[in-house]
């Protein structure tokens, strides 16, 4: 099975947009504020188009046998300033369409988006995970990550 990654155009933004719409109606069973403060801020296929051009992001297009089926974007984002110009390679959504998971279609982006930023010079990574998902947070920590912070949460009714 040929399992690739590649860096998105904007020939991909309608095929990125339909995965999305699967992720954030996972992701919002999960937790209901997920598309209010973790998604994309709407509409969706602009932030995409905005994501595609910017100089501190990466999008990724995951594929089997040039079948798109994942995406995942990163960003490079500061550390506080005592870091001494260090930056942060932030994995801020990886998806991996249901059918094609456990198969290496988030692996091959996962290992092409840190490579990307490691050529870029940065040396810090941080990934993005839902509480109560266990599947991504057993795919992160088999690619070496482990958890450095949890954040709390509180809606008043």
């Amino acid at each position: 099975m040929q399992v690739t990654s590649r860096a998105a155009t904007s020939d991909d933004v309608d095929t990125i947009i339909a995965m999305y719409r699967v992720l954030a109606d996972e992701q919002e069973a999960l937790r209901p504020l997920w598309p209010l403060a973790d998604g994309l801020a709407e509409p969706a296929e602009a932030a995409i188009r905005d994501i595609l051009v910017a100089d501190d992001s990466l999008l990724l297009i995951g594929e089997i046998k040039r079948y798109p089926l994942g995406f995942l974007w990163a960003r490079v984002e500061p550390l506080l300033p005592q870091a001494a110009g260090e930056e942060v390679g932030v994995i801020r959504l990886i998806f991996t369409d249901p059918e094609a998971r456990g198969v290496g279609v988030g692996d091959a982006m996962i290992t092409q988006a840190l490579a990307v930023l490691r050529g870029r010079g940065l040396r810090y990574f941080d990934a993005r995970v839902s509480p109560g998902h266990r599947h991504a947070k057993n795919f992160f920590e088999s690619n070496g990550f482990s958890a450095r912070l949890i954040v709390m949460h509180h809606v008043d009714q």
